[in-house]
């Protein structure tokens, strides 16, 4: 635990320190994204595998660091709702991001890879199987570590496996391809020196590994601030992980995605974000073991049912927009773009009063 004591610090105070580990965690988490892809050039490693290995493990280092400090400091609701509050945010920011950049046509339309669809399938199991694990409990197989997160963890190994493989399958070909739709290209102009080409791999290696740390710290603190907001407000650890926490450690999941659409990559932007959320649904397995009361699992309340119910809601809507590929938007977003923000809006809508209910009731008992 932190030598320092974030409930003696004031309520703004809290605010200005997740401000500034948010802000720490925004820009240590673009530097990796870069980081990342002049290391997949430089090892000749497919993007597939530097997205999953590399970029999506990098950015998901906040949600490692707040999920494990939370676990730790024994906050489970903020633990795991902090993951599946960020599966379904990280999932309305393509909405944003979809009314942002400049197409003629939604998102979904300039994203025509298969490889889409069966991410955004393989999502809903996890997630389907996080929400069972909930409702039905968990049991522990050693010491205080659940059975549920174990298989979790395996289903996201063999998720990787899956994806990486069905490329060579070629048994989904679009009929119909958007003009001027372009494949991930290669790293933008606006690099940094030491992230060129005639930089060393070790150097490029020890950048990597020194954002890292900064992501790691900004995360550690936005999750121990939280814990102490939570408190003080009153509001709840399950809503305060599943928006405030969320939203600050899914930003370089945001800055990733914003910078692939820049780049034309329209698939590699859809497949960041659901590559990123199955790994949500598997840090799990950490947060159960940096609880030390018992499986995680059975320690959350019906927020984190909430949360990951929209995320099936949210990514099976996305899949009906991939398989539909609709070439025509309303106000500069397509129709499944629409739907998953308004759901979006809505469950946080009933989050919100589900949290205040709980809290009035707890202090009435």
């Amino acid at each position: 635990m932190p030598s320092l004591d974030f409930g003696s610090i004031p309520v703004w105070g809290n605010l200005l320190i997740l401000a500034i580990a948010g802000i720490v965690v925004w820009i240590a988490g673009l530097k990796l994204a870069r980081l990342a892809e002049s290391i997949a050039l430089r090892t000749g490693m497919s993007r597939v595998l530097a997205g999953a290995m590399l970029l999506g493990v990098a950015t998901s280092l906040p949600e490692i660091a707040t999920t494990v400090t939370a676990g730790a400091l024994g906050n489970a609701p903020l633990a795991v709702n902090n993951l599946f509050g960020g599966v379904a945010m990280q999932l309305a920011v393509l909405a944003v991001i979809d009314f942002w950049s400049v197409r003629n046509g939604p998102l979904t339309f300039f994203s025509p890879d298969p490889v889409l669809l069966l991410a955004g399938v393989l999502l809903v199991l996890q997630v389907a199987l996080a929400v069972i694990a909930v409702s039905a409990g968990d049991v522990a197989i050693y010491a205080h570590i659940g059975l549920w997160p174990v298989l979790l963890v395996v289903i996201y190994g063999m998720s990787l496996y899956y994806i990486e493989n069905f490329a060579s399958l070629e048994t989904w070909t679009a009929a119909r391809l958007p003009e001027k739709a372009l494949q991930a290209g290669s790293p933008g102009d606006d690099q940094d020196e030491e992230e060129k080409s005639d930089a060393s791999l070790a150097w490029l290696m020890s950048l990597f590994a020194f954002n890292c740390v900064l992501v790691l710290i900004g995360g550690a603190s936005l999750s121990t601030s939280a814990d102490a907001l939570s408190v003080q407000t009153g509001v709840g650890s399950g809503f305060i992980g599943a928006t405030l926490v969320a939203v600050a450690t899914s930003l370089p999941e945001i800055s990733t995605t914003a910078g692939a659409i820049r780049l034309g990559a329209y698939t590699m932007a859809i497949a960041n974000i659901f590559g990123t959320n199955t790994l949500e649904i598997a840090l799990l397995f950490p947060a159960d073991l940096a609880y030390r009361d018992g499986p995680v699992m059975n320690a959350v309340d019906n927020s984190a049912l909430l949360m990951a119910g929209l995320s099936i809601v949210m990514t099976a809507l996305y899949l009906w927009g991939l398989l539909e590929r609709r070439d025509r938007s309303i106000l500069r977003m397509g129709v499944d773009s629409w739907c998953v923000v308004l759901t979006y809006l809505a469950g946080l809508g009933v989050l919100y009063f589900q949290s205040g209910a709980a809290g009035q009731a707890g202090a009435a008992g």
